[in-house]
């Protein structure tokens, strides 16, 4: 058997690869290798489907604003409405330094024209009365072009127009000569010939490189996230706000999703999904509680985990091409950040693969070759 593209990992970034191929190149064979194509454990069915513009690096900026204007023009393009919610998020600082990091990123975002505003206390507490902002020293708070939306509406949107083969089945092993990946093996005892691989396999990234003997750092780290019914809600509602503690909420219909950064925050094993509940207990609540009195008097309704696809070095995204093994590609270590960079990343991709150039949007500084440098590309709005 033979394919033009490989892809491994069939959740929302190879998918969306994947569809961008198909877009720019629809002469390319393209197939999909797919351990689990429920998708019930993957980083995108398990998300809490946040796309923001409030980050301190510009490229990470013009990342989600790309991926908003392509979610907005779902309808037209699909005829799907993936219900975003504009409801912007919501950055509290409570010390002087932390307010000099939301002015610095605040300079980053006007720069590249996100709608973002900055808001003193006072101003905060105007605009939602039932915050406590008293230890407070400043807030961002993104105006239009952030918010949530259907995740796996996304994925399958990417899914359903995309002419590719699909293979429910394993990646084992890359059989790699003169600097190109020559054949994908499968569990199945298939053996596929490539003209390229696209490494999209999101926790198991670090695995799938390590077969043609590249070091990646990227490791599953756990997130569980939990939904709460208020007893009174605050009455003049709540975009996704982050608390200084690290702590996020935001509303889910008549109820809230929240979440935090956990204190211990190890790799996990890949089938570690149980949800870390005295993170509700003993962080989340107490943190809520404290911000505002509509959350003293709240009740857990739900809880999952999932993982994030980790990158240790700078919680930022690996993509592009190999430098020694030229077609051996990655999209990679997103830390979070997969869904709402799925579609610039898909579209970057596809045209490196298929054009051998970035055109959209120039991702060069997120390559491998950092990694290698042990560089940092450092993004101080991590949640």
């Amino acid at each position: 058997m033979q394919s033009d593209v490989i892809i491994c990992g069939g959740a929302v970034i190879g998918s969306a690869i994947a569809w961008n191929l198909g877009q720019i190149a629809p002469e390319l064979s393209v197939t999909i290798i797919e351990r689990d194509p429920s998708f019930q454990h993957s980083s995108t069915a398990l998300s809490a489907s946040g796309i923001r513009q409030q980050f301190s690096d510009s490229l990470n900026v013009a990342i989600s604003q790309f991926g908003v204007a392509f979610i907005k023009d779902t309808p037209a393009r699909w005829g799907l409405d993936l219900n975003l919610r504009e409801q912007g998020y919501l950055y509290l600082s409570d010390t002087d330094s932390g307010a000099q990091v939301l002015r610095e990123n605040h300079a980053v975002q006007r720069a590249e024209g996100a709608d973002v505003d900055l808001l003193s206390p006072d101003e905060l507490k105007t605009r939602f009365p039932h915050l406590n902002t008293e230890d407070l020293t400043l807030a961002s708070l993104g105006l239009s072009g952030e918010g949530w939306f259907d995740s796996v509406g996304l994925m399958q949107g990417y899914q359903a127009n995309s002419t590719v083969t699909r293979l429910n089945d394993k990646v084992v092993g890359l059989s790699v000569q003169s600097g190109k990946v020559h054949a994908v093996k499968l569990a199945s005892g298939a053996e596929i010939s490539c003209g390229a691989f696209i490494n999209a396999a999101g926790p198991y990234a670090a695995e799938i490189s390590e077969m043609a003997g590249i070091m990646l750092p990227v490791e599953p780290r756990k997130r569980t996230n939990f939904t709460f019914d208020c007893a009174v809600a605050p009455e003049a509602g709540l975009p996704l706000m982050i608390d200084p503690t690290g702590v996020w909420v935001r509303p889910e219909g008549q109820h809230f999703l929240c979440g935090c950064g956990p204190e211990d925050d190890p790799a996990v094993a890949h089938d570690d999904f149980e949800p870390r509940f005295q993170e509700f207990e003993e962080i989340i609540w107490p943190a809520l509680a404290a911000r505002s009195p509509a959350f003293e008097a709240i009740k857990m309704q739900a809880m999952w985990a999932g993982h994030y696809a980790y990158n240790v070095l700078d919680q930022n995204a690996v993509t592009g091409a190999h430098p020694e093994i030229s077609n051996f590609y990655f999209a990679n270590g997103f830390s979070g950040h997969g869904l709402q960079q799925a579609p610039a990343i898909g579209r970057g991709v596809a045209e490196l693969v298929a054009l051998g150039a970035y055109k959209t949007l120039d991702l060069t500084k997120l390559g491998y070759e950092r990694i290698l440098r042990g560089e940092p590309l450092l993004e101080k709005c991590v949640i």
